[in-house]
C-alpha cells in the first residue's frame, strides 16, 4: 500500500514518526502551515517558520525516503490578530518557491470579518500564482463554515476544482462535493473522523476527489491513520485500486495541479546548514 498524506504537521512529529510511517506504506506528504499554539507576535516569526518548512522538514523527511512538499499562507485563527496580518505583504516572495504546492491553510476559524478579508486576499494569491488552495473549513458550525467558504471561493479567481475543502464530515460532505471542489477528511482521534465514519462516507459518496489525511499535530494525534483507514477499506470490500486512488492518486492529482509536486525522494548532505538530525557523535562497533 502507497500512501501520500495530504496534510500532516511534521514539525510536531518526531523522527520516530517518520520511521513508523515509512514502515507503514508513507512515501510523500504535505505539510500545511498552520497555527502552532504559542500565538506569534509578529510577520518574521512566521517567515522563520516557513523557511523551515521549506528546507529543514524537507531534509529530515528525505532521511527517512519521504517526500516533502508544503503549502503556505497566514492561518485562520492568525488572520484576527493584527500583529500577524503583515505577513500577507511577505507571501508572494514564498508562495514561487518549487516546494510550495498550494496556498494553505486558510479558511475560516471564528468566522469573522478579518477572516473573510483573510481568506478573499489569499484565494487571490493563490489564482495569481497558478497554484490550488488547501481551506481548513471551522470545527464549530461546520455547515454556516462551509457554505461561508464556499461563498468566498465562488467570488474568488479561482475555480473551485483548484480548492480542497478540508476537515469535511457527515454534515459538510455533500455540499462540497455538489460544489465541485475536492474534498479533504481529517482521521483524527476525539475531535474529528475516525476509521469507521470515513468508510461509511466513501461507501456513500464514492472515492472522487477524496483526500484522507491525518492532520497530526502536536495535540493527541496518530501518523498512522491514513494506514489504518487503507486496512479498513479493504476489510470492509473495497478494492486494492480504490485504496489507490484515496491514499495515492487523488492527493497526487490535487496538488499535481500546482505543476511542482515532485515525488523522487532528493538525495541530501548528511548536514542542514551545518545541522543534522543526529544529536551527539554516533555510536561505533566496539
Amino acid at each position: 500500500m502507497r500512501i501520500f498524506d495530504p496534510h500532516i504537521h511534521m514539525t510536531s512529529r518526531t523522527t520516530d514518526d517518520y520511521q513508523a510511517m515509512y514502515t507503514a506504506g508513507v512515501r510523500a506528504v504535505v505539510e500545511p502551515s498552520f497555527w502552532l499554539g504559542q500565538p506569534r507576535t509578529s510577520p518574521a516569526s512566521f517567515l522563520d517558520y516557513f523557511d523551515a518548512l521549506l528546507g529543514w522538514e524537507p531534509f529530515r523527511a528525505a532521511q527517512y525516503g519521504i517526500a516533502h512538499h508544503c503549502t503556505l499562507a497566514l492561518n485562520p485563527k492568525e488572520a484576527n490578530d493584527p500583529r500577524c496580518t503583515p505577513v500577507l505583504d511577505e507571501l508572494p516572495r514564498y508562495l514561487v518557491k518549487d516546494q510550495v504546492v498550494a496556498v494553505g491553510e486558510i479558511g475560516y476559524d471564528s468566522m469573522t470579518p478579518a477572516e473573510d478579508t483573510a481568506l478573499a486576499a489569499q484565494l487571490q494569491l493563490a489564482a495569481d500564482h497558478a497554484l490550488p488552495a488547501l481551506v481548513h473549513t471551522p470545527h464549530r458550525d461546520k455547515l454556516t463554515g462551509l457554505r461561508r467558504t464556499l461563498d468566498v471561493v465562488r467570488e474568488s479567481h479561482l475555480p473551485t476544482d483548484r480548492v480542497l475543502v478540508d476537515h469535511l464530515n457527515e454534515t459538510t460532505v455533500k455540499e462540497a462535493k455538489d460544489s465541485g471542489c475536492w474534498l479533504g477528511f481529517s482521521v483524527y482521534p476525539d475531535t474529528k473522523m475516525d476509521e469507521e465514519r470515513m468508510v461509511a462516507i466513501l461507501r456513500t459518496y464514492g472515492p472522487e476527489r477524496v483526500l484522507v489525511n491525518s492532520a497530526a499535530d502536536w495535540g493527541r494525534s496518530d501518523p498512522l491513520k491514513t494506514r489504518k483507514v487503507g486496512d479498513l477499506m479493504l476489510a470492509e470490500g473495497f478494492s486494492e485500486d480504490d485504496v489507490d486512488r484515496v491514499l495515492w492518486r487523488n492527493p497526487v492529482a490535487f496538488y499535481g495541479l500546482s505543476g511542482r509536486l515532485d515525488l523522487d525522494v532528493p538525495v541530501t548532505d548528511v548536514t542542514h546548514e551545518g545541522n543534522s538530525i543526529l544529536r551527539g557523535p554516533q555510536k561505533t562497533e566496539a
